[in-house]
């Protein structure tokens, strides 16, 4: 393991956490409406617990490792995201297991079904910027609590579903876990920024019926 990263040592920087999460428009209540079946949830907990100390190492570039895990050119998004994230402690140590989560598909064995990377920005983005900054990433390690708040989080944003659980079902252990929801402060300016997608979305769907209804007298 160490052979392998020794490829992706830098010198770190140092940013703004919600804000950067919100900046990425992710909309929650329309990723609840559109999820998958996914790995067990036990399965992704055990996968978060076991993060090489390697992958904490401030030396390593994120950036040059999520290549090589991935397999393929990162998105320009995708880059800054795990660039800025290497600025400050906790959203690294967020944004490592994120990436050893997928690593470990090829280290340790696949998860079954695959977790999906379709919105690996999101996902990191989840971990590093929404999460790791109210609970750090050091607690996912030792307390099953919050390693199952991260695990559920990082399904949520991979587009899957819990096996063996129902998007009802999932909400509603979700909410029981999300740290920050509990902090009043960071809840409000995420309601709010729900807020402005809703009436977005409803100004959309406004604007495309009344498009459609033109289109229906021509």
């Amino acid at each position: 393991m160490a052979d392998f990263l020794s490829r992706f040592r830098h010198q770190p920087r140092a940013e703004k956490p919600l804000d950067v999460w919100l900046a990425l428009g992710a909309d929650e209540d329309q990723v609840w409406s559109t999820l998958d079946d996914g790995p067990p949830l036990a399965e992704v907990m055990s996968r978060i617990s076991s993060v090489p100390h390697d992958f904490f190492d401030p030396a390593v570039d994120l950036v040059a490792l999520a290549g090589d895990i991935l397999g393929a050119p990162l998105s320009t998004d995708h880059v800054e995201l795990l660039t800025t994230s290497a600025k400050a402690g906790e959203t690294r140590r967020g944004a490592a297991v994120v990436l050893w989560v997928w690593a470990s598909e090829n280290v340790v064995a696949p998860l079954r079904p695959p977790l999906s990377r379709a919105r690996a920005t999101r996902m990191v983005g989840a971990l590093a910027f929404r999460l790791a900054p109210v609970v750090d990433p050091a607690e996912w390690l030792v307390i099953a609590e919050r390693r199952e708040e991260a695990a559920r989080l990082l399904l949520l944003w991979s587009g899957q579903l819990p096996a063996g659980e129902d998007a009802v079902t999932a909400r509603s252990l979700w909410d029981r876990h999300d740290s920050l929801r509990q902090n009043a402060a960071l809840a409000a300016t995420l309601g709010d920024h729900q807020h402005r997608l809703e009436v977005m979305r409803k100004l959309r769907e406004k604007h495309a019926a009344e498009a459609a209804a033109r289109y229906s007298h021509e």
